[in-house]
């Protein structure tokens, strides 16, 4: 489904600037909440149904500064196109495995997106008193309002962070016999990120909770998996390899997802 590019019937929404009910010099939360419970020209119903691809949610959409929502996991990959489109600065949510997407994996490795802060342990979402779920343990219940855990919920971000900018501390010398290489890859197995060693000049791969240590000043991001798959990286492929380029193998055994790098910064 294309997007509009020229918006010609949503209604004309004006935007009030946000007071500081709270008086303490800074405009937050609190602030935002106290305009929508006392403001009823702010809190206005659409008049459509709500679909970030309609002309009204559109004119809201190009109207802000910067995006910060929980789209729908469904449509992540579409989502981020849009916010893409119309160069947007943006805090979303979205699952993890959303980085092995070929579009979003794209633009981690362009520089244009990367992983938001307080990405560990789990998530806990408002829902209706109705809201049930077989799982107990991912209901809890607090002051009388009802939360719901989801796991696997990362901030995806393009806005600069101090954290991609630190320096991952790296200790580990290079041994063969400690990193193999691939059966189908020209790049060396790492299966921790902290044991990334400090002196190897060449491909290696690594697991995708790498991106949350990921500092491109320090890394340079060559691929993933799929990457190998539709040939984008041919140097890469051993020329004596007869199986599956699906993922990496070692000693014959299918590994978990890999992205490969190389250290900008080796010694």
């Amino acid at each position: 489904m294309g997007l509009p590019t020229e918006i010609t019937d949503a209604p004309k929404i004006e935007i009030t600037e946000i007071p500081d009910f709270n008086k303490d010099g800074s405009i937050n939360l609190d602030d935002v909440k106290n305009l929508l419970k006392h403001n009823k020209n702010i809190a206005t119903p659409l008049h459509g149904d709500g679909d970030f691809r309609s002309n009204e949610c559109i004119e809201l959409f190009k109207r802000a500064d910067i995006v910060v929502t929980n789209p729908p996991f469904s449509l992540f990959r579409e989502y981020v196109s849009q916010l893409v489109q119309y160069n947007k600065r943006f805090l979303i949510l979205g699952d993890q495995n959303a980085v092995t997407y070929k579009e979003i994996f794209s633009l981690i490795k362009e520089d244009k997106l990367w992983f938001g802060y307080d990405n560990g342990g789990t998530k806990w979402f408002q829902v209706p008193d109705e809201y049930d779920i077989p799982t107990e343990s991912r209901i809890k219940i607090e002051n009388g309002i009802k939360y719901f855990s989801m796991g696997r919920i990362l901030w995806y971000t393009n806005l600069d962070t101090t954290k991609r900018h630190e320096k991952l501390t790296l200790y580990k010398k290079y041994s063969q016999t400690e990193y193999p290489e691939y059966d189908n890859y020209k790049a060396i197995e790492v299966s921790r990120v902290y044991e990334i060693p400090m002196d190897y000049h060449g491909v290696m791969g690594v697991p995708i909770t790498f991106l949350e240590k990921y500092n491109p000043e320090q890394f340079e991001i060559l691929g993933c998996d799929y990457s190998v798959k539709q040939g984008l990286l041919p140097k890469l492929v051993n020329p004596n390899w007869k199986g599956k380029l699906d993922r990496g193998y070692l000693s014959g055994k299918r590994l978990y997802g890999r992205i490969l790098i190389k250290n900008k910064k080796a010694k």
